[in-house]
């Protein structure tokens, strides 16, 4: 059962045609009528299906004003590299006894990152990790030499981009409380990455068939595609 806020918002929708960005910002955060400080939040639908194969998109954006949430940061490496580790920010960090924890289903981290030397142990635990999502990744930055930068990259706003196999991508952006100046930066970021993604794909006319933009508790809004200049 939908609530009397809710049933409001809907009375007040703007024309349900697809607008540019700063257009529909306003919009949305005017929705944003909750306690809280809700989330914007981007809902992309890809264009999967090519004659040369399936596209999966699974890249990294460091999105340059974060995303306004802390992330519980999990580090795996050598006894050296440990205190880099903890200075650079890391929640938890561990070597040996730390992959022990997490073989007996002791995940209390949102991201995790490890040294190539501790990959190899970690690997063998695809099982538990895997499922989670929290698997080190090379091409996603948590599998480094250079704790220090992986650990920063994942404290201050990076985000993964992951489509499932319909296509489907969803991501935050920022808050309702971040200005306008600082949304429109996050999301121009997406949209050089998805352009970058592209001319290192093999998809065939636009990759983005569809986008939406909307807030945690508030309306979705069919977006245009396209940096904001």
């Amino acid at each position: 059962m939908k609530s009397k806020r809710y049933k409001k918002l809907k009375e007040n929708k703007i024309d349900s045609k697809a607008e540019i960005f700063e257009k529909i910002l306003p919009e949305v955060k005017k929705n944003c009528t909750t306690k809280f400080n809700e989330s914007i939040d981007l809902s992309l639908f890809i264009n999967v299906k090519q004659k040369k194969g399936d596209v999966n998109l699974r890249t990294v954006i460091n999105l340059p004003e974060g995303t306004g949430k802390k992330v519980k940061v999990a580090v795996v490496c050598e006894e050296s590299k440990q205190k880099e580790a903890k200075e650079a920010g890391a929640d938890v960090v561990g070597g040996d006894e730390f992959i022990d924890k997490i073989k007996s289903g002791d995940l209390n981290f949102e991201k995790l990152i490890s040294t190539p030397t501790m990959m190899l142990k970690l690997s063998k635990l695809g099982k538990i990790l895997g499922p989670k999502g929290l698997m080190p990744n090379p091409k996603l930055g948590t599998v480094s030499e250079d704790v220090k930068k992986a650990v920063s990259d994942a404290k201050s706003g990076q985000i993964e981009l992951k489509n499932d196999k319909d296509g489907n991508i969803g991501l935050t952006i920022g808050k309702k409380s971040f200005s306008d100046e600082k949304l429109i930066k996050n999301f121009n970021a997406v949209i050089e990455t998805l352009e970058k993604e592209k001319l290192n794909s093999n998809v065939k006319g636009d990759l983005i068939k569809s986008a939406y933009l909307t807030s945690t508790m508030g309306l979705s809004y069919k977006l245009k595609i396209g940096k904001v200049i």
